[in-house]
């Protein structure tokens, strides 16, 4: 039995100005079978989400090498 797909969730590069992504958004549009395409804004709370994440990530990363660290 086969599985239903419904939504795909699609994650840019980067940020881009809305009128850059304005051909993004026009050319996810034309793929056959999508019904609608909801941008979303980047704001304050995204910026702290991306930077917590690569300094978790760094952490981890520098206990792995340095285990002795005290950590």
């Amino acid at each position: 039995m086969s599985d239903r797909i419904f939504a795909y969730t699609v994650v840019l590069d980067d940020t881009y100005k809305d009128e850059d992504a304005e051909v993004i958004e026009t050319a996810i549009r034309m793929v056959k079978g999508v019904l609608s395409v909801s941008p979303q804004v980047a704001d304050s709370s995204t910026y702290y989400a991306t930077e917590k994440a690569r300094k978790d990530l760094a952490s981890k990363i520098i206990n792995v090498l340095y285990p002795d660290r005290g950590n």
